[in-house]
């Protein structure tokens, strides 16, 4: 089941806080139908699975907030390798590595942890709700492999709005990061109940 909401609306109306934008009647000019060029763009994204970025993750939620600086997340299909600094983590440089179903967590102090539940694990390791599987899949903005999802499109024919897995996905601004492929996004605001994830990405690159 496919559906989404658009970009004007949901800047003005959700960005500031960590309120949902309600999908019926969908938004001002957004739709449900994807454009004609959907198929092709998402195929390019699923395949540009090895590459780098690097920027900033920010993250609200009733018991704290907090940033950090993404100092590298690499992604080799399905393995990520993510470096995160920041004073809330603890003074120094958190490392998760992992696949679908495992993680790794390295902390500023050398503990390492591992679990089969990465979020989980995530969570009482920082305190941050991240769902650090999802997000390898909506960084691109892909909706993951598993789980129903519904999409929104706005005017200029960018993905605005994904819905998965009890989150709601903002596409707040799109670059022509990579040659040879769709634009990716700049910048998104992931929502959950009272949690609100935000990814700003100053530079993306392909690997070989």
């Amino acid at each position: 089941m496919i559906r989404q909401a658009t970009f004007a609306t949901l800047l003005t109306t959700a960005l500031a806080g960590c309120t949902t934008i309600q999908l019926e009647p969908l938004p001002d000019g957004m739709t449900n139908q994807p454009p004609a060029d959907w198929a092709q763009r998402s195929q390019s994204l699923s395949r540009f699975n090895q590459w780098q970025l690097s920027g900033k993750l920010a993250v609200k939620q009733p018991s704290d907030s907090g940033t950090a600086v993404i100092n590298q997340w690499r992604q080799q299909g399905e393995r990520y390798d993510l470096s995160l600094s920041s004073s809330f983590l603890g003074m120094g440089t958190t490392r998760l590595k992992g696949v679908p179903g495992f993680i790794e967590l390295t902390l500023a102090n050398g503990d390492t942890y591992r679990s089969s539940e990465p979020e989980s694990l995530v969570a009482a390791a920082t305190g941050w709700n991240l769902p650090i599987d999802n997000l390898t899949w909506w960084i691109r903005g892909l909706p993951a492999p598993d789980g129903d999802f519904r999409l929104l499109f706005d005017e200029t024919n960018h993905l605005a709005i994904l819905k998965q897995n009890g989150w709601e996905i903002r596409y707040d601004r799109w670059q022509g990061f990579v040659d040879d492929l769709p634009p990716l996004p700049a910048r998104i605001t992931a929502l959950k109940d009272d949690k609100r994830v935000r990814v700003v990405i100053s530079n993306w690159l392909r690997e070989d």
